[in-house]
């Protein structure tokens, strides 16, 4: 199939959605942006990311509120995209406690102005960013997409499920082909400020101690950020499409008798926090202060993902390990940050 062409990015300032922009735009493709530049962390990463992309001839960023009804609108008519690929969100787990409304007019209000511009302007493919995090108080390991997950134990994770079930209602009532995608824990260079690596990075560089939660008893499924953008590459120009051996008799959470599809993306490889850390320690030549405290309100000790229908679907799977990961972050931050 030919790749679909015309592509928004919501969240193009953001770490995933300038990786992804800039991957789609070395291959040719023409890619909208859209990005409010807010200060949930420092505007200027962001702005140092889109100068990335504003080079080639082929990008432009439009910055505005995706929870501005008139502007979504007026974006999607104008421009007419075959694809769209939804990565704005109010992200972060602990920071749901703090703003819950953020996350409404962000994750809820917006998505579904995405959605009426996917369905009023015949979008070929609506591809968006769910999370590990709705798997909330699952236990069961690894975390499958045809496990049930309602029961999320953040606002941000009941956010996502949101935002799935509303995709599944636009495909169902107006057969707009969607996928979601739970991404699994990405780090890499040029990401988020609020996320443990950078946070540890920073504090091990400051002499600093860092807070380690849940007494360090945490393993997570990190997944390095170049093998998250040739998974949403590949997805994007794989369009949902029913799946005929659903059956109502027996739901399949993770497929759809409309064109609906959820997938994982990690690493399929959990790792230990402990590990994690120690990584980090030997590539940057120091050993951390650590502050260990107790697991926090809205967190869950460990993910993993299965991402056995992510690999007979697009035929990829993550495959980076930390040692090499971690690594490639320590040196882009070091350069960026001039320590």
């Amino acid at each position: 199939m030919k790749p679909l062409q015309k592509i928004l990015i919501t969240g193009a300032a953001g770490f995933i959605g300038h990786a992804l922009a800039l991957r789609l735009l070395s291959e040719g493709r023409e890619v909208v942006g859209l990005d409010n530049l807010n200060d949930y962390y420092d505007p200027q990463l962001k702005k140092d990311r889109l100068a990335r992309l504003t080079p080639f001839a082929t990008f432009r960023h439009a910055e505005f509120d995706m929870a501005d009804r008139e502007q979504v609108a007026t974006l999607f008519a104008t421009e007419r995209f075959d694809a769209v690929m939804n990565l704005a969100a109010q992200a972060g787990v602990r920071y749901s406690l703090i703003n819950p409304h953020s996350y409404v007019d962000t994750n809820l209000v917006g998505f579904v102005n995405i959605l009426e511009g996917c369905r009023h302007t015949g979008v070929r493919h609506l591809v968006y960013a769910s999370s590990s995090s709705v798997y909330g108080a699952n236990t069961t390991m690894p975390f499958s997409v045809h496990d049930n997950v309602d029961h999320p134990v953040s606002l941000y994770a009941a956010s996502k499920k949101a935002n799935e079930l509303m995709a599944h209602t636009y495909s169902h009532l107006f057969r707009i082909p969607t996928t979601g995608l739970r991404f699994f824990t990405v780090y890499g260079p040029w990401g988020r400020p609020d996320m443990a690596l950078f946070l540890f990075t920073k504090a091990i560089l400051e002499n600093r101690p860092i807070d380690v939660f849940n007494n360090g008893n945490m393993e997570r499924d990190f997944t390095y950020i170049d093998d998250i953008v040739e998974g949403v590459v590949r997805v994007i120009d794989h369009i949902a499409e029913p799946d005929p051996q659903w059956s109502g008799a027996c739901p399949d959470p993770a497929t759809s008798y409309c064109p609906w599809r959820i997938y994982n993306i990690g690493n399929n490889n959990k790792e230990k926090l402990m590990r994690y850390i120690e990584v980090l320690e030997e590539c940057l030549g120091r050993t951390a202060a650590k502050n260990f405290l107790p697991m926090q309100d809205g967190d869950v000790p460990a993910t993993y993902a299965d991402v056995t229908d992510l690999v007979k679907a697009v035929g990829f799977k993550p495959a980076t390990s930390i040692e090499v990961g971690v690594q490639r972050f320590v040196d882009w931050y070091r350069e960026y940050y001039q320590v």
